[in-house]
């Protein structure tokens, strides 16, 4: 517990080779890209771009769309508080390693926000690749130790009386902050829905509806 802010998910039980090690794959992959660029038979910058729009834009789309969901169908929204790893699924969206999730609400009252304090584990199913500052030692210690300040300092500022909780992630436990529905969304298509949903905003490092504050 922090004053008014709290920190679950302390018993972490992490597997470190989930997410901090690279599978053979991976390796031959990033030796492979590592030669190309050695031959100049590739430009860094452009894997760099791509990857960025991944992380941004496309790999978010499937969280994006459970969102959406959840705040056009009650019934959706309720088994995704009940059950989120199968209410998850039945989109078609799975954990790689099998990994339970949780959605956490936002509320008038409740901000969440998501952190991996030990090592970077993170929903990889609906969020696609983390951010770089996700797996930040800043980041990860300071979103427990002063986490409106770490919102602040991605442009979010919220009121004094509204009490933030943060989750920590584990490889097994995972967490999908589903953010407020902003008004004026009334008769939006589910599709209409999603396009308001940010990555960040799934992290709860903003809000539905903004421009995206950081990659």
């Amino acid at each position: 517990m922090h004053d008014n802010d709290d920190h679950d998910g302390h018993d972490h039980h992490h597997h470190h080779d989930h997410d901090n090690s690279y599978s053979d794959m991976q390796a031959r992959v990033r030796a492979l890209e590592t030669l190309l660029t050695e031959k100049g038979l590739i430009d860094p910058g452009a894997i760099d771009a791509i990857v960025e729009i991944y992380e941004t834009k496309v790999g978010p789309r499937n969280g994006a769309q459970v969102v959406a969901k959840a705040w056009s169908d009650p019934d959706f929204a309720e088994w995704l508080k009940r059950d989120a790893t199968a209410a998850i699924a039945s989109l078609g969206f799975t954990g790689r390693q099998g990994e339970h999730m949780r959605a956490v609400f936002n509320t008038p009252e409740t901000h969440n926000l998501v952190v991996c304090t030990l090592c970077s584990c993170y929903p990889w199913s609906v969020l696609g690749l983390p951010p770089v500052w996700y797996k930040a030692p800043a980041y990860r210690s300071r979103a427990v130790i002063d986490p409106r300040g770490v919102l602040a300092e991605f442009g979010l500022t919220l009121s004094a009386d509204k009490k933030i909780r943060v989750w920590d992630s584990t490889a097994e436990l995972r967490y999908l902050v589903i953010p407020e529905r902003p008004d004026g969304t009334d008769g939006f298509s589910e599709e209409q829905l999603a396009g308001l949903v940010s990555r960040d905003a799934m992290i709860g490092t903003d809000i539905a509806g903004r421009a995206e504050a950081s990659a």
